[in-house]
């Protein structure tokens, strides 16, 4: 067994293992503490930066249309809803997680 070729790669796979999931523990608690920080500031949430990051690659760049429907002009509450709990045909998943941020959304789009 002292000269098996494929010792050094085990163990070079189990410590890659270990190593992935220490460092794991430590991306949980950054996330953690990242919620914490921002969950009380309501002040930034611009409905326009967050529909830019999360509706434009399927409503398009001005939300008129591309991979989904035009959602211009919509009610605000349809909005939101769609936002927290997407379609019921499962077309659109639930892209947003926290009601403020729903609420920004929808303010700005039934602006347009």
């Amino acid at each position: 067994m002292r000269n098996n070729p494929l010792i050094p790669y085990v163990l070079i796979m189990a410590f890659g293992i270990g190593l992935i999931f220490f460092m794991s523990f430590e991306g949980a608690a950054d996330k953690n503490s990242a919620d914490g920080e921002h969950s009380g500031e309501t002040a930034e949430l611009n409905g326009e930066d967050i529909a830019q990051k999360n509706c434009i690659s399927c409503h398009g760049g001005d939300l008129t249309g591309g991979g989904g429907p035009s959602i211009v002009g919509l009610d605000a509450e349809h909005i939101k809803d769609y936002a927290l709990n997407g379609s019921e045909n499962g077309m659109m998943p639930p892209v947003l997680k926290n009601e403020a941020e729903a609420d920004a959304v929808a303010e700005y789009i039934s602006g347009l």
